[in-house]
């Protein structure tokens, strides 16, 4: 399997992308594909062990920074990392795709290269979101911000594929985001949306509050973009708070911190669960090819994990299954 890593993506890019990718190599087995300046990949390679590893460089001349406009930028740069590495999925040459990059800039340079997968309407972008339960599917998570409800109905049916094929949940619950439990509830397009998705052969669970997330009622979350973003920025917001208050009230006094000793171990498997880089990356879902998109502070064990992601979706047949299912429904 042959994995693209956009060694230029990230905030910490080269530096942690080029360590991320040799960590995976190792790891997983596969052979990561760094697209990039090559004169310096070349160079941070050297600076690790690489003997026995399945690694390659590929040039590109051009960067798709954090600043530049996504649309404008994937027109205009057309040998940037991100362009030249998805040039690769498309012709086959590769099997997925990861960046840490500038996620608008991902999914307008996935539209412009690699298309949408037959039928669909639109390209989602989910977020892995913790819950007691496990981890859960959240999508839209920003690259749709006003939503038609058939769009939500895909949204559902391509978030229901990645956590089976993926993440090994079967049958997937499937939820929308609404203020309400009951039917009925909800926006006009949370309405309209409901009644699509009770109708199709998913499982269907109705509406989730915000409450229901966290608590694993539903494993995949529809919603639009813009709802959903607010979720994700709230909920990372919120966990960063809340776990700052525990520190600083732990270190107050001398007792508190000699308590704090002895539950450092949970308070450090509490971090763990809302650290991000244990995921690494998600799925940009609806683009003709498996495309990971990492968060832009990502350390290198995020960009190993990110790029594990991409390869137990190939593995998974995530991108066919979405396919044959949207043809199955006629869409």
């Amino acid at each position: 399997m042959r994995i693209v890593l956009d060694a230029m993506g990230g905030d910490d890019a080269p530096e942690v992308t080029v360590e991320g990718g040799v960590w995976a190599a190792r790891e997983y087995g596969i052979e990561v594909v760094m697209v990039g300046r090559q004169d310096v990949l070349e160079a941070e390679l050297a600076r690790h062990e690489t003997s026995g590893l399945s690694l390659s460089v590929v040039h590109a001349s051009q960067v798709l920074e954090m600043e530049d406009e996504p649309a404008s930028a994937a027109k205009t740069k057309r040998d940037c990392s991100m362009a030249v590495g998805m040039d690769l999925v498309k012709r086959g040459e590769a099997e997925g795709f990861y960046s840490a990059g500038n996620s608008g800039g991902v999914m307008a340079v996935a539209l412009f290269h690699l298309g949408r997968i037959k039928g669909t309407k639109r390209p989602a972008l989910t977020a892995a979101y913790p819950t007691r339960e496990g981890l859960c599917v959240v999508l839209d998570a920003g690259a749709n911000t006003d939503c038609k409800p058939e769009w939500l109905l895909q949204f559902g049916i391509m978030g229901s594929t990645y956590a089976e094929k993926a993440l090994g949940i079967e049958n997937p619950r499937v939820g929308i985001v609404s203020n309400g439990e009951e039917e009925g509830k909800g926006s006009t397009l949370v309405k309209e949306a409901y009644k699509l998705l009770k109708a199709s052969r998913l499982n269907f669970v109705g509406n989730v509050e915000g409450k229901d997330i966290p608590m694993g009622l539903a494993d995949v979350v529809v919603t639009d973009g813009f709802t959903g973003n607010v979720i994700i920025k709230l909920s990372e917001g919120l966990s960063k708070f809340l776990l700052g208050i525990v520190r600083d009230e732990i270190t107050r006094t001398p007792l508190t911190a000699l308590g704090g000793v002895l539950i450092k171990p949970a308070f450090a498997r509490a971090r763990k669960v809302l650290d991000h880089s244990e995921v690494g990356g998600v799925p940009l879902l609806g683009v003709d090819g498996v495309v990971i998109v990492g968060h832009g502070r990502s350390d290198a064990k995020a960009i190993r994990n990110g790029i594990g992601v991409a390869r137990l979706a190939v593995e998974g047949g995530m991108l066919q299954a979405i396919g044959e299912r949207l043809t199955d429904l006629g869409l």
